[in-house]
């Protein structure tokens, strides 16, 4: 696919809800493979082609474009500008995310709702937050396969592994959930997850009573499978 008829592409339909991970290196690409996982639109960038290739061999669904990302022009015919939200993955040069974060946030016409950065220090996180980074994340501490599933689960608070299949999740209470009571909801039924506690942040019932009307903006503790974690709404 060239980046023509990825604009071409992007003419016919809204991509705001779709992300641009630059910068392909062992974090952005473990961003762009979960994105592509949970079934998100990805355009992927790099300026070293050998980057470039190795994606398009290990994922070829996903749409990667070698473009400088420190040239507003180039990151606009991309098509860069046009989704919803970028992942600024880059690693080695300090001036390169700041100057493609300013860009995604900044650039005339841009249509970039929100940045996620890389810092690889607190001075480079600071500096990234003055140029407008909406995120910044530590590879080390989030790792790349989290943040993708973050971006597609924005109501994902914390989770506790229980073993390879199986977690606790503590998430926000979705909007399709609020109004409506534990029992109504049934959850064990209709999703098969357990409910463990529920409630404002700072009051949370545990093993709330059915009668428990849940509220947007609460939280809602769970256990099940990934899988079937995975499934609840996030909104």
């Amino acid at each position: 696919m060239t980046g023509k008829l990825w604009l071409s592409q992007s003419n016919r339909r809204d991509l705001s809800d779709g992300y641009a991970v630059i910068g392909l290196g062992r974090f952005g690409l473990a961003v762009c493979e979960e994105l592509v996982r949970w079934g998100a639109e990805v355009l992927a960038i790099d300026d070293e082609e050998r980057a470039v290739d190795e994606l398009r061999q290990v994922e070829p669904s996903i749409e990667a474009r070698l473009v400088d990302c420190t040239d507003e022009e180039a990151m606009r015919e991309a098509g860069v500008l046009q989704v919803g939200t970028v992942v600024v993955a880059i690693a080695g040069s300090i001036e390169a995310s700041i100057t493609a974060t300013l860009i995604a946030k900044d650039a005339p016409g841009s249509r970039v709702k929100q940045v996620i950065a890389r810092a690889n220090s607190d001075i480079h996180m600071k500096m990234l937050q003055r140029v407008g980074a909406d995120r910044v994340v530590y590879p080390l501490k989030l790792q790349g396969q989290r943040l993708g599933e973050e971006l597609v689960r924005p109501n994902l608070l914390e989770r506790l592994e229980l073993d390879a299949d199986h977690s606790i999740e503590e998430i926000l209470v979705p909007e399709t959930f609020s109004g409506q009571s534990l029992r109504e909801l049934n959850l064990r039924r209709s999703h098969h997850v357990t409910v463990l506690a529920a409630g404002p942040q700072h009051a949370f019932t545990v093993n709330p009573p059915a009668s428990l009307v849940l509220q947007a903006g609460e939280r809602l503790v769970v256990m099940g499978s990934k899988e079937a974690l995975a499934a609840l709404p996030s909104e």
